[in-house]
């Protein structure tokens, strides 16, 4: 598998749909339209990100099969492996991933893959890093001058409250993850 394949933004929500429920290339691309509309998705990428994942041993290919007279199809579904690295892919989202980003949605739309305690720990370390990061307006300037800081302030309250009330929940068992 070429090194930047797996680094790749649809890695993430390929694995994720696959997890859900193992398919072939054109229903990949359909799931993927369909449930990530801000992702810029070709069916040539997505094609090919397949065939490299199954090479590197992410993916398993299933030997392609017809139906109707439809050209014959593979159905692709993760490895032990592939997995892993979409665990790995979802832990880095939700802890490194830039507040209200792409990456930061598409990790958490899989946030049941974790363990609930791991889940809970993520969530919650991603609130107390962004309250320490959170920006200060310089006193004495009119709100209009520092209108974005004020509009990015709201944006992060939301994520760090969203963040908060969501690892309660999974405490609290008002949410249970997959495994």
């Amino acid at each position: 598998m070429p090194l930047d394949a797996a680094r790749n933004s649809l890695v993430l929500p390929i694995l994720g749909l696959l997890v859900e429920e193992p398919a072939h290339a054109y229903e990949v691309t359909a799931r993927l339209e369909a449930r990530y509309p801000h992702l810029k998705i070709r069916r040539s990428s997505v094609v090919t990100l397949l065939k490299s994942l199954s090479e590197g041993g992410l993916l398993t290919a299933a030997a392609p099969e017809r139906v109707a007279n439809r050209p014959a199809r593979t159905i692709y579904r993760p490895t032990d492996a592939g997995i892993d690295l979409f665990r790995a892919r979802v832990r880095e989202g939700l802890t490194e991933a830039a507040p209200a980003s792409a990456d930061f949605l598409t990790a958490v739309a899989y946030l049941g893959i974790l363990p609930a305690v791991e889940a809970i720990a993520v969530l919650r370390a991603r609130a107390e890093r962004l309250r320490r990061e959170t920006p200060v307006i310089p006193p004495g300037l009119p709100e209009i001058q520092m209108i974005e800081v004020h509009y990015w302030l709201r944006v992060l309250d939301t994520e760090i409250s969203w963040l908060s009330e969501t690892a309660d929940r999974l405490a609290g068992g008002d949410l249970e993850v997959l495994v």
